[in-house]
């Protein structure tokens, strides 16, 4: 039998076959040139970043095209870019490319966070790299794909890439806070109606923008819906802030819930969810927010922005109540502010036919929708009877000034008794916490590793106590505020009173600036409640 030349037998029915000598993994054989490429990156645009970039460029330009046997292909860079994701890598995504239509042998790369701080898209790009035949340098840790080991200590290295760039992220992350905490606003105005930012970085009014912003508070506050708002100034080709004229329902709520134009600023709106990818969300409760407060000039004063957002409150809770799903519309005056007193629900305008004509008629929205199957005493009453009675009411408190203060008296009276209630509950439920806080510190400073279970249910119980007393505590505060609010709003009432003239007719914006609610009572009577919790009985003619 003939035996094979250059091998070695092992055993009678195995022959070695030697493997063929292969050159350095840098240089397949003597004498084949090299089509080498580099890729280099910066992280930010800082200054001395910048000159590093430059000169990652100048020396791959020099070593590449210094070598005798390279050709070079090209110096791939990207600036200012992070590594943590390749989509946005524009110049990485374009060797890539190059080495798909294998017109690069050759990769080089200062090191394996400048290739990747992502291990996954890292060795992702290695191994496809490596299947194409093409190898990458390393140079900081003197590593070659195309080597044997090469899979292992890459990983080792990208994951301490990725690990470091998750350790500045949370740096940054920590910095950004830090900064919210003292108040600092980071303020970005390109899509802002009505402001530009200075050249202290600060927002500018733009006057003739803020007007728009003013009529579009001050509609909402007279009892315009969105839509009705949207349409108004479509119709008048008032232009947005990129000079489209066309409005929507959306535009106009980014308006009044934007708390810029109150000059106040809500820091950390959005959150990085992976630092990774970069991805990021809404906050709605993931981090800690930071209202400032006059931190710039407003463009709507403090009393119409408040009333702005009760206004939102209560259309919010009124339509969730009565129609669930739906959006706030409103078509007249009264419609949305008419109480009933029986079911709760707010009147709707309908239509009677009365001697051959069309009578406005205001019926319980209940009563109307559903018969008595919800409100089985749901009234009504014709709408100039009703409208005549609220007109009365208004030019009473307006004529009659010792009325009006009387009236105002009393209400500052019954809010500055449930002020003083509020305080003096808060002032003791902020002690009890403070009591908590102190047997809980007590407590764990004598736990030890064995006798946290005998601590345990009185750790729990003190836990439980504390958030059922912190709930309470955030209500009442809420409360305190409301009340604070209505006391600025009761006041705001009275001036309008006294500098508005008697109302000749049922103007319809003047009684929306003034009436808050109308709650329609037993029989005739119906009781007005003024902005700020003034309330006035009166009666409807029969």
């Amino acid at each position: 039998m003939a035996r094979t030349v250059a091998a070695t037998e092992l055993a009678p029915n195995i022959t070695l076959i030697p493997a063929k000598r292969r050159m350095n993994t840098e240089f397949d054989s003597i004498g084949i040139r090299k089509r080498v490429a580099a890729y280099c990156r910066v992280s930010t645009e800082e200054d001395n970043q910048q000159n590093s970039y430059a000169t990652q460029v100048n020396y791959y330009t020099e070593l590449i095209t210094s070598h005798p046997d390279w050709d070079l292909v090209g110096i791939f860079a990207d600036e200012g870019i992070s590594g943590t994701q390749m989509t946005k890598r524009a110049e990485f995504k374009k060797m890539i490319k190059l080495c798909r239509r294998k017109k690069i042998d050759l990769i080089l790369c200062k090191s394996i966070s400048r290739f990747a701080r992502n291990t996954v898209d890292c060795l992702d790009t290695v191994r496809e790299l490596k299947a194409l035949g093409i190898n990458v340098k390393f140079e900081k840790e003197n590593i070659e794909t195309l080597s044997a080991t090469s899979e292992f200590t890459i990983s080792l290295y990208a994951s301490f890439a990725q690990a470091e760039s998750e350790s500045i992220s949370k740096n940054v992350t920590w910095g950004i806070e830090k900064a919210f905490q003292e108040g600092r606003v980071r303020y970005v105005l390109h899509q802002t109606l009505g402001y530009r930012a200075g050249e202290d970085g600060k927002p500018v009014i733009v006057e003739d923008e803020a007007k728009t912003v003013r009529l579009i508070f001050k509609m909402f506050a007279e009892g315009h819906s969105m839509g009705e708002i949207a349409t108004y100034l479509t119709e008048n080709a008032i232009p947005k802030r990129n000079g489209d004229k066309k409005w929507n329902r959306t535009n106009v709520q980014v308006v009044l819930q934007n708390e810029k134009y109150v000059g106040d600023a809500i820091l950390q709106k959005t959150y990085t969810v992976d630092c990774l990818t970069h991805e990021r969300a809404k906050n709605t409760g993931q981090k800690p927010q930071y209202y400032i407060r006059d931190c710039h000039e407003a463009i709507v004063d403090r009393d119409t922005w408040d009333r702005v957002h009760l206004e939102f409150a209560r259309r919010s809770a009124e339509t969730k109540s009565t129609h669930p799903g739906r959006k706030y519309v409103t078509k007249y005056c009264l419609s949305d502010i008419l109480i009933c007193p029986h079911c709760g629900a707010t009147f709707k305008r309908t239509m009677w036919k009365s001697y051959g004509r069309n009578v406005p008629v205001w019926r319980c929205g209940n009563r109307l929708e559903h018969g008595k199957k919800i409100c089985t005493r749901g009234v009504s009453v014709h709408e100039d009877r009703l409208h005549r009675a609220v007109l009365k009411i208004i030019n009473d408190m307006i004529s009659n000034s010792d009325a009006l203060r009387k009236a105002i008296e009393e209400t500052m009276s019954r809010y500055r008794e449930e002020l003083t209630g509020l305080e003096t509950e808060i002032t003791e439920l902020t002690s009890e916490v403070e009591k908590i806080e102190t047997k809980r510190e007590e407590i764990l400073a004598m736990i030890t590793g064995s006798s946290f279970e005998i601590f345990k249910d009185e750790l729990k119980s003190l836990n439980s106590l504390e958030y059922e007393s912190r709930d309470r505590l955030e209500k009442l505060q809420i409360r305190k505020d409301a009340i604070q609010l209505d006391i600025k709003k009761a006041l705001a009432a009275r001036e309008i009173f006294i500098t508005t003239p008697p109302l000749t007719s049922f103007e319809d914006a003047t009684i929306r600036n003034l009436v808050e609610k109308i709650e329609m009572g037993k029989k005739n009577e119906i009781t007005v409640i003024f902005r700020g919790g003034v309330e006035v009985i009166g009666e409807i003619e029969k």
